[in-house]
């Protein structure tokens, strides 16, 4: 039988597999990408370096979601914000991802270029060397935690009935906003470039 037209697997397919399991199951393997696609797990190999080359794969696909342009606006501190909205956006998307993601290097071409403008937004801003990755891993920290945080459960505190142990929970429980993560997110947001602007001032 002869070689079919269209490939069955190509790096794109593969990533779009992959994906589909970590959203589904927070995990996957080589061999469940093979199964899910229908081909050998021997195939993969010739499209892929094994499974450190599939999650560097599952990186770019999410980060594909983030608006780098917003490094091209101004003031900075605007643009940081910007950025915080689309890249929390992207992987809120996808919170299963995070924890994979978050446990190996970051290797792929395309993120790292993402974090090479963001360390050139801050230092055309004038923060010191020394400070630009402090301030972009204290914006990361924030970004991803909000975005596991958008898949948790609106009501994330269950009281009972009996309330008489927790009064002062209960009310601020009542009194909050809907949306609590949205608004958790901005409040730290603006909390964190408050701080970063004392380290340029």
């Amino acid at each position: 039988m002869g070689r079919p037209r269209t490939p069955l697997i190509d790096r794109a397919r593969i990533t779009t597999a992959a994906l589909e399991l970590v959203d589904a199951k927070g995990e996957f393997s080589v061999v469940q990408i093979a199964r899910k696609l229908g081909v050998q797990t021997g195939s993969l190999y010739h499209h892929v370096d094994g499974r450190d080359g599939i999650v560097e794969l599952l990186r770019e696909r999410v980060c594909e979601a983030i608006d780098a342009s917003m490094f091209d606006a101004s003031p900075w501190d605007a643009a940081l914000a910007a950025w915080a909205r689309s890249y929390r956006a992207a992987f809120a998307a996808h919170p299963r991802a995070i924890p994979l993601l978050m446990a190996s290097p970051v290797r792929a071409p395309r993120v790292l270029e993402h974090y090479e403008r963001a360390v050139g937004l801050l230092l055309d801003a004038g923060f010191a060397l020394a400070d630009v990755m402090r301030v972009i891993i204290a914006l990361e920290n924030l970004i991803l935690g909000s975005a596991l945080d958008l898949a948790a459960p609106e009501p994330m505190w269950e009281l009972g009935d009996d309330q008489r142990d927790t009064p002062r929970l209960a009310l601020a429980l009542a009194a909050a906003p809907l949306g609590r993560a949205d608004a958790a997110f901005e409040l730290a947001l603006g909390a964190c470039l408050e701080g970063f602007r004392a380290l340029v001032d």
